[in-house]
């Protein structure tokens, strides 16, 4: 095993390590000098040490730790040099210098007990390949507690992803609140599920004070939530409050099934405007973030090809056929996002009849699918995530393909995590500015809670945190495989429930 792996487990990997001779005995309380810039960053990862067996306390009496601003080095970068006496800490900003911070507290979790509380010394210079590094939560499908969503906030920030793409409203529950709707969250947030009969209606909804303190906290930690609202498909939970907004009328219901429904928003009705204001109006003022998810996926067009009202709205439009009113559709919920200073973000179906261009230019295309969809959005002139359900994206698939573990549809095994690829093959370089970064998925049709979420998870969303961080050619020379088993310690120490590698024959 080569030094460095000997020395550290750190994941992901920075850009640049060199380790140094010696090693810095961490004390009971570490004393730390700290550029004003950066107290409030200090104050979250303080809490984060203090879980690591570690106490940071302020001083400017001989420091062990100096927090330094370097306007020199760019967004999100950060440079650290540990010596046997003093740790230095550099960042042009906030976000860097929190990176740097969670470097180090995981090589203070990597201690093997608290009696033998040293890290190695050594120098580093790091920065992310990418500028998206995200995780998506789907929350409709099993509702999950705000104490979960912030366990998993803090991991990732640990492991330096950014964005939390938190799935809010599909069939199975609607969990965003609207002023002026309130049959969202009293009718919408709600399903009956048939597996069971000692229990009534299963589901709930996040209040406003709720979402704040999401929001907060991650902004705390340098991760920026992106709400999704799916649209114009996956509406039978908001069709069951409002069915005046459906093609047909309904009746309709929250569904308890899984899968693709026919009933869908009617793309010809001309009330739909007025509750487009009222929802968007309410993701503006809830999350500050620059980016809304509209969904835009597996929208069947059954009900747009025997309605009146569409037929109007294709006529209108100079559309060639109902199916055009996807593309139509999406650029419609652009608009009303532009008009509040938001950049909309869709699935790779928002691409399917797009061929004139008629999606906005700052609409980003999120490639799952495969990896087509992000070629398809740089051929098009768009900026788009790669997530691809067969490139080790999807987490809610099986960790191996053996009937007794958890997870459906497919598999998504450690290794295909550990050579999970961003760029999609043969793009040229002329579009790789396009490429804004990758993301993993975890969709909770029969993931219940928290703790079967995180076993889903982790360490396979560590192993992706690597791919969207760590330059290629860092990866190619320091295989994650022989840090494993130190990410593991980690993630047990944090009280994680996670997936301990098995094989089959």
């Amino acid at each position: 095993m080569k030094r460095n792996q000997q020395q550290h487990s750190l994941v992901p990997h920075p850009a640049k390590l060199k380790l140094l001779d010696g090693r810095f005995k961490l004390p009971t309380s570490l004393f730390v000098t700290v550029d004003p810039i950066f107290i409030p960053v200090y104050t979250t990862a303080r809490l984060q040490f203090h879980k690591a067996g570690l106490n940071l306390e302020q001083s400017t009496q001989q420091p062990q730790l100096i927090l330094h601003q370097d306007p020199s080095l760019v967004h999100e970068a950060y440079t650290m040099s540990i010596t046997p006496d003093l740790i230095n800490l550099y960042a042009g900003n906030p976000p860097g210098m929190f990176h740097g911070l969670q470097t180090l507290c995981q090589l203070v979790l990597s201690c093997s007990s608290s009696s033998q509380m040293e890290i190695p010394c050594m120098d580093i210079h790091d920065r992310p390949e990418f500028t998206w590094r995200g995780c998506m939560l789907d929350c409709s499908r099993h509702f999950h507690t705000v104490s979960f969503i912030k366990k998993l906030l803090d991991t990732m920030a640990l492991h330096h992803l950014n964005i939390f793409h938190w799935h809010l409203t599909d069939d199975q529950g609607w969990r965003l609140p609207i002023p002026g709707y309130p049959e969202l969250t009293e009718i919408g947030a709600w399903r009956i599920d048939s597996r069971q009969t000692w229990q009534g209606k299963i589901g709930g909804y996040y209040e406003r004070q709720e979402i704040d303190e999401i929001v907060q906290y991650a902004l705390e930690r340098q991760i920026t939530v992106v709400p999704e609202v799916d649209l114009p498909g996956h509406t039978s939970a908001l069709l069951a409050a409002l069915p005046r907004f459906g093609c047909t009328g309904g009746p309709y219901k929250v569904e308890d099934r899984f899968g693709i429904f026919d009933d869908v928003l009617c793309a010809g009705n001309p009330e739909l405007d007025s509750f487009l204001d009222a929802l968007f109006d309410t993701l503006a003022e809830c999350f500050p973030g620059p980016y809304v998810h509209i969904g835009g996926d597996e929208v069947p067009t059954t009900r747009w090809e025997s309605c009146p009202r569409c037929a109007t709205a294709v006529a209108n439009l100079k559309l060639p056929a109902p199916t055009a009113l996807q593309s139509a559709f999406t650029q419609r919920l652009s608009q009303h996002l532009s008009k509040r200073g938001k950049t909309a973000v869709g699935w790779d179906e928002i691409l399917d009849g797009n061929d004139a261009g008629g999606i906005s230019k700052d609409t980003i295309v999120m490639s799952w699918r495969g990896k087509e969809g992000g070629t398809r959005a740089a051929q098009q002139g768009l900026r788009f995530v790669m997530s691809p359900q067969d490139g080790g994206s999807y987490l809610n698939f099986k960790h191996l393909p053996d009937p007794d573990e958890p997870g459906h549809l497919d598999v998504t095994t450690i290794e295909q995590c550990i050579h999970a690829q961003v760029i999609p093959e043969g793009l040229p370089k002329a579009l790789h500015p396009l490429i804004l970064g990758g993301q993993a998925n975890l969709w909770c049709e029969l993931i219940r809670n928290g703790r079967i979420a995180e076993y889903m998870l982790f360490p396979r969303l560590c192993l992706l945190a690597e791919a969207f961080w760590t330059p290629d050619h860092t990866r190619s020379k320091n295989p994650i495989r022989e840090r494993l088993e130190g990410l593991g310690n980690r993630l047990d120490r944090l009280g994680i429930c996670r997936y301990r590698e098995t094989f089959i024959p």
